[in-house]
């Protein structure tokens, strides 16, 4: 098992197809593709590929930590309480564990994804 991974952000794979979940969902019918890539220490982290068509959601960490840099798309992320922050193609940031907030895509997005668990 080789220790260095390439992570392909055009993936030809077929992705895994999904929504959010009904009590998160807040505007529009957005739908998710992912494409798993690599887990490392016992499941604990995973990394790959996900994409997003317009929509707005509630997005809640619970203790997951999430690293993302932003292939393609636009999104405004607000935190809960806090001021919504633009990201686009070549943006990357964190969302830590604990983190609650609203997830809009305003442009279909992609992203490298991150998470520990």
């Amino acid at each position: 098992m080789s220790l260095l991974k390439t992570i392909d952000t055009n993936p030809s794979s077929a992705p895994r197809e999904s929504g959010p979940l009904p009590e998160r969902l807040i505007a529009g019918n957005p739908s998710f593709k992912t494409w798993a890539q690599d887990v490392a220490r016992g499941e604990m982290i995973h990394t790959g590929v996900w994409e997003a068509t317009p929509g707005e959601t509630r997005s809640i960490k619970g203790e997951t930590f999430e690293f993302c840099h932003i292939i393609s798309g636009v999104v405004e992320i607000t935190p809960e309480g806090g001021e919504p922050v633009v990201y686009k193609a070549g943006d990357s940031f964190v969302m830590k564990p604990g983190f609650i907030g609203v997830w809009k895509t305003i442009e279909t997005v992609r992203k490298i994804y991150v998470t520990v668990m």
